[in-house]
Formats: C-alpha cells, sequence, structure tokens
C-alpha cells in the first residue's frame, strides 16, 4: 500500500509542469516539446538569446517591484496602474489631481521625470554554480559558506562588468543548490508618460481586488531615455527615447479558449518548497498578525484620506500597498486550509522519508532533514511576533521608519567626529527633509503610531519586549494616546522647521531628549537582537541547510520531474493557454469580461465602481473603434499562466510573441498558489490589450503613442 501511493505521488507530482512553474528563459530548449503542444511559434533563441535581439529584451524589471514591457521603438513602456501608482501620486496635487484624473502627455517635454525609477533589462543569464562551488565543502557552517560564496560572487561579477556600463547579481537557486549570475543594463531615467484615471486603471478597487471577474484598466506608460549613446545615464534633459534592441509587436486578433499564452517577467517571491511546518507557522502565527495590524493601519489612513484630499494623495499609494497585502494574507490563510495545503506537504514529506529510508546512505545525508526543519521552525515560531510586529506596527509607519534612519546619524553624534563630518553625515537627510515632510500628515502618523504602539504591547511576548519600551509604558501607565501626544508635541521629527533647525547645528543632547526617538531606536535594537540573537542564528542556520539538502533530495527522488527555483525577483517565464475554471463550489467562471460587465457593476455612490461620463459615453454609442469585437469589447481575461507578485506589468503574449495583454492579478480561489500551486483553478488575471489601446485612444485621444506601436490587425 506504501510503495502505491509513493508511486501515485510522484506521477501526480511528475505531471503537473506543463502549465506550473516560472521557468528560466536560458533553459527553455529543456521545455520545447511541451511548449511547442501548447501552441508555441517561436523558437527557444527568438525568445531568450544573449548575442541577438529576442524577446528578453523588451522586458523590464521596473524598480525591482514590478515588470513592464517595451511597446516601441522609442523606449515607450507598459506597466500596471498600481505600479505606477506612487508616480502618478508624486506627481497629483488637489489641483492638478491625476490619480483622479488620468495625465497623458501630448509629447516627450511634457512626460513626468520620476526620480529614483528605473528600468532593468537583463544582457544574458550565465550557470555559474561550478564555478562557486569548487570553494565549497559540506565541512563549511553555513555561515562560513555564505562568506565563500559572497566572495567567490563578487569576483565573478567584477570580472562580468569590467570595462562595460553593465551591473549584475548572482542569485541562489533552489535553496542554494545552483548559482546563476544575471549581467543587467539598468536605466535611471524614466518617465511618466500616460495613465488612465483611478476609476479605470483601480475600477473595483478593494472590492475586487483578488477576485475574477474583473473589469480593471490596471495599465500606465513610462518612457525610458538613454544618453545620445543609447545608453543608461542619469536624468538629463537632453537625453533621448530608448531605442531597445526588441520591441513587442501588439495583437488586435484578441483570444479565444485555450489559446496559447506566455508571460515573462519578474516574479518576487514564492515558497513552493515550503515544508508543512512553515505552513503551520503561516497559518497559525504569521498571517493573522499581519491582518490584524494592517487592518487598523486601513481604518485609521482612511479616516483622514476621506476628510481631505491633500491627504488622500499623500496617502494613495502607502494606503494601497497595505490593503493589497492585508487581504492577500487574509486570502492565502483560507485558501491554505481549503486547499489542504498542509496535509499535501506532509504527503510530500511522507514520501521523502519513505524514500531516505530505502538506502543507508540516503539516511546519512538526508535522515535528519526533516526533524532539523521541524526544531528550526519551534525557534522561529517564538520569535515570530517580534519579526512581525516590528516590521508592521513600527517600521513601516513612515515617522517611525524616518526616526529609525537617524540611528546611526545619532552614534556619530556621540563618537568624536569632527564637526566637518557631522556637517557632511547631516547633507543627505537635509536634501530629503522636503520631500519626506511633504509626504506624510503629522496628525496622521501620530494616530498610527499610538495605535501600533498599543498592538505592539499588547500582542508581543513582554520577554521579547525591550526594557526602555515596558518603562515608558508603565510611565505613562498604558496611555498611548497621552504618551503618543506628548512624545511628538515638540518633537524635532513632527516639524519640518524644527527639523531643519536641528539639522544646521546637530547635537546628541537634542536627540536624548527625545523620547520617541529613543524607544524607536531601542525597538530596533531589541528586534536585531532578538531576531539575530544566537538561538534564532541557530535555528536559521539549520533551517537553511535542511532546506538545501531537502530540496536537493527531492530533485534526485524525482529525476523525471523538471523541478523549477523559487521566484526571487529574477527574469521568468511561464506558459500555459486561456482557459475558464469552476470554483471548489462548482460555480463556472468564463474566461473574460466586457464593457456590458463592466457597467453592470457601476454604483455611482461607490467610489470603488464609479465610471467615468466618456467611457459611458462611449459604451453607450458602442464606440470601439478597430479595438472592438461583433459589437462588444473585451475588458479583462484569465489565463492558466503560473505568476505572482513583482509579475505585475508582466506582458501576457500570443503564440508569435505578440503583445495581446497585460497581467495585473490572480483569483481568490488560488491564493494559496504562492505556496502550492492549484493546477486546476489558478489563473492570471490580464488586461486585454485592446482595452488598453481604446482607452488610450478613443478615451483619451492620445493617438500619438498608438502610432509609435507596432500593431498586428
Amino acid at each position: 500500500m506504501k510503495k502505491i501511493l509513493f508511486l501515485s505521488l510522484m506521477i501526480a507530482a511528475g505531471s503537473s509542469y506543463a502549465d506550473e512553474g516560472m521557468l528560466l528563459p536560458f533553459q527553455l530548449k529543456k521545455y520545447k516539446k511541451e511548449m511547442r503542444a501548447k501552441g508555441l511559434e517561436l523558437k527557444a533563441k527568438e525568445i531568450y538569446n544573449p548575442k541577438k535581439p529576442s524577446v528578453k529584451d523588451a522586458i523590464v524589471s521596473l524598480g525591482g517591484f514590478c515588470t513592464g514591457e517595451l511597446i516601441s521603438d522609442k523606449g515607450l513602456m507598459l506597466t500596471n496602474h498600481h505600479c505606477g501608482y506612487d508616480a502618478i501620486r508624486e506627481n497629483s496635487t488637489p489641483e492638478n489631481d491625476y490619480l483622479t484624473d488620468g495625465f497623458w502627455a501630448s509629447n516627450y517635454s511634457e512626460e513626468k521625470p520620476i526620480p529614483g525609477l528605473t528600468a532593468t533589462i537583463v544582457v544574458r543569464i550565465d550557470d555559474v554554480t561550478k564555478d562557486i562551488y569548487k570553494f565549497l565543502n559540506d565541512g563549511m557552517s553555513e555561515s562560513e559558506r555564505e562568506e565563500k560564496i559572497q566572495e567567490v560572487s563578487a569576483r565573478l561579477i567584477e570580472e562580468a562588468t569590467a570595462g562595460t556600463n553593465y551591473n549584475a547579481e548572482i542569485k541562489p537557486f533552489y535553496e542554494g543548490n545552483e548559482f546563476y549570475l544575471f549581467v543587467n543594463e539598468t536605466f535611471k531615467d524614466v518617465r511618466l508618460v500616460g495613465a488612465p484615471p483611478s476609476a479605470i486603471g483601480k475600477y473595483g478597487g478593494d472590492t475586487d481586488n483578488w477576485m475574477w471577474e474583473r473589469h480593471t484598466g490596471d495599465f500606465t506608460m513610462f518612457r525610458v531615455y538613454a544618453n545620445n549613446q543609447n545608453e543608461p545615464a542619469e536624468f538629463a534633459m537632453d537625453n533621448q527615447p530608448y531605442q531597445p534592441k526588441h520591441h513587442l509587436p501588439i495583437s488586435l486578433k484578441g483570444v479565444e479558449e485555450n489559446d496559447f499564452a506566455m508571460v515573462m517577467g519578474f516574479p518576487g517571491s514564492t515558497d513552493r518548497y515550503l515544508t508543512s511546518y512553515g505552513v503551520k507557522m503561516a497559518i497559525e502565527k504569521d498571517q493573522p498578525s499581519r491582518v490584524k495590524v494592517r487592518g487598523k493601519k486601513l481604518e485609521l489612513m482612511k479616516e483622514d484620506m476621506n476628510a481631505s484630499d491633500a491627504v488622500r494623495i499623500q496617502y494613495a499609494s502607502t494606503y494601497a500597498q497595505v490593503s493589497n497585502y492585508w487581504k492577500y494574507f487574509i486570502g492565502q490563510t483560507e485558501q491554505l486550509e481549503r486547499n489542504k495545503v498542509t496535509e499535501k506537504k506532509v504527503a510530500i514529506e511522507q514520501a521523502f522519508t519513505q524514500w531516505i529510508n530505502e538506502k543507508d546512505k540516503r539516511k546519512q545525508r538526508y535522515g535528519n532533514v526533516l526533524t532539523d526543519i521541524e526544531e528550526a521552525y519551534k525557534t522561529l515560531t517564538e520569535i515570530n511576533p517580534t519579526k512581525v510586529y516590528f516590521f508592521e506596527a513600527i517600521y513601516s509607519v513612515a515617522l517611525n521608519k524616518f526616526m529609525i534612519s537617524h540611528v546611526r546619524f545619532f552614534k556619530k553624534l556621540k563618537s568624536e567626529a569632527s564637526e566637518e563630518e557631522i556637517k557632511k553625515a547631516a547633507e543627505p537627510y537635509l536634501k530629503a527633509a522636503d520631500e519626506f515632510f511633504s509626504s506624510i500628515n503629522i496628525p496622521t502618523e501620530i494616530k498610527l503610531i499610538e495605535a501600533m504602539l498599543k498592538m505592539y504591547y499588547e500582542d508581543v511576548p513582554s520577554s521579547q519586549q525591550p526594557e526602555e519600551f515596558k518603562k515608558l509604558a508603565e510611565e505613562y501607565k498604558s496611555n498611548w494616546e497621552e504618551l503618543t501626544r506628548w512624545t511628538t508635541k515638540s518633537s524635532v521629527f513632527t516639524s519640518i522647521e524644527r527639523y531643519k533647525e536641528f539639522l544646521e547645528n546637530p547635537t546628541a543632547t537634542t536627540l536624548e531628549a527625545e523620547p520617541l526617538f529613543l524607544l524607536n531606536e531601542a525597538l530596533l535594537m531589541n528586534y536585531l537582537s532578538v531576531v539575530n540573537g544566537e538561538a534564532s542564528a541557530i535555528a536559521q542556520a539549520k533551517l537553511d541547510k535542511a532546506n538545501r539538502l531537502f530540496i536537493e533530495g527531492l530533485r534526485i527522488m524525482n529525476k523525471e520531474k523538471k523541478y523549477y527555483p523559487n521566484a526571487n525577483f529574477s527574469l521568468r517565464l511561464t506558459y500555459g493557454n486561456v482557459l475558464p475554471y469552476t470554483s471548489n463550489e462548482g460555480k463556472k467562471y468564463p474566461f473574460y469580461t466586457t464593457m456590458k460587465g463592466l457597467m453592470a457593476k457601476e454604483d455611482p455612490n461607490n467610489p470603488e465602481f464609479i465610471v467615468p461620463s466618456k467611457l459611458k459615453e462611449l459604451y453607450e454609442t458602442r464606440d470601439y473603434g478597430r479595438y472592438g469585437k461583433d459589437g462588444e469589447l473585451w475588458v479583462n481575461f484569465i489565463t492558466n499562466n503560473d505568476i505572482t507578485g513583482g509579475n505585475s506589468g508582466s506582458p501576457v503574449m500570443n503564440s508569435k510573441g505578440e503583445l495581446i495583454g497585460c497581467a495585473f492579478d490572480g483569483n481568490w480561489e488560488a491564493m494559496s498558489g504562492d505556496i502550492a500551486f492549484e493546477d486546476d483553478f489558478q489563473r492570471t488575471i490580464c488586461v486585454d490589450i485592446r482595452y488598453v489601446l481604446f482607452v488610450v485612444d478613443k478615451y483619451a485621444g492620445a493617438s500619438h503613442l498608438i502610432d509609435e506601436m507596432t500593431i498586428v490587425e
């Protein structure tokens, strides 16, 4: 019976890879048969080629947090509205509210520079596993191993970039079993070109987020600029639009059920090899805490945003980011339980144990793997409150983070540094002051700090709290309103005038009289002490080694299975088809939505479902131009591609590498997918490219942008 169970598990594991998997593009030859069977017409070298133009040259890592695609020979880039949301916010004021009204530059000179935003394109990917493993051995401790990896990586990176304007990084894969070198070209002049109003770009708001069916025009356009040699350069007015090696042609043919669909982008993080012990910690400890903290922050921000347009604009992107993963953690916890992910992980671990026990050599190498993982998670679960609450309740509040950024400066002030050294150290803070204070509302920050300190005090075990925090709470008798009111009343951190005055003559004495600053310093030091303490370090080292051996063993155990590595913000490709699905409850969902469905959701009294008057007019007259089909306009569609955060904005391409959509979300029923891919109903939600062009052309009247593109009718 055990042998039959083991065999069935292995067959099931090996049969799902065709749609599941975030594949490294330089390894596509391994999958060419499966991709051909799905409908791909391109050759592998047309997708990834380090020597000649290929699809990968049109794929952009936008700021390291989203994906974009180049869609013209003049550097025009498409991504999601939510990826460009902060850039839109930064350029918005109550008088020129681009979040509400949208923005469209009519020429290059009107495009808005976005300081700090970058666009990175992969030049090539090299497997450097052997180069690194030559210097590693099983006798090394985890810290020795990591030190050697960093040392060798630095040398390989230097060799790869010498004499070029490239940058490079080496990333570990399969939990450190393999290493790949990514040589990149990073452009530092990126400008906002166009964005629809939020009533289109965020239609459905938080209600529809992570849900299908969707009717959201989640797109924004930027442009990448280069110097007159077409190379990366800092922002300059005489920079020219970048001329990419390849840009994606755009198909107006639309999609049909079962059509081939390919997504290329930079997925951020998955944990598909997570064991049952990790799933248990996520469900019972980690995610409920994150949901609780974020829920309170959303409540407080919303109160002030509703009362003031200025505050609404200031906190728009912060609110959206907090809300997105607040709902994500709710959904993931629910679906981990509903989809019985813990049981699936236990079955894999049982099969792994059975495989180990078949041979003594396996017992010697892998016998302690699962027990080490279990023991490590016991320790990590104990310190989880400190880890979660420091980041979620303390560090993620802008004013707290601002104070914490001065801890090193405080140490310099207490040192024997010269007046000139201190003045030089103060310069970056002075330069950033205006931008920081214009981005926050002090009363809102104080409300957040009050609520978060209370939550930290009540939910983090007393044994994990710093003494300074407990003494302050005792002094104010846990009256958090009074504590925050008095500690912020005359603080140098709550007034730009007081702050600049402080920086003109900075002293340690000034900061020593700042109770909230000292509290933030204590909370930071406490976090580092707990999370980086001896017990935690031992547990983490044990977990790192055990995870590496676990994946090594799985890949040997299932030699026929094509395992793919977890997402880690490296360039990946996923392929599949345009497909509907049926939920666990038996509800059947179509594979596309239309303007008719969008209008059916309209609610003038709900800001999430307001339809702009011009869009309504275009619908009523069916003025869809060449973007409609049979008197209807498609808005969104779904595929079974395997994506996650970081893939936002990724191009969805047909069998010929033509752009058919822009990926922007996943569906609620499969929100456990970052930990366990759900073959039957995991879906990628995409904006139909025809809806994008319709909004640009017919709604915004920005036909000059359409003229740049290569359109396939």
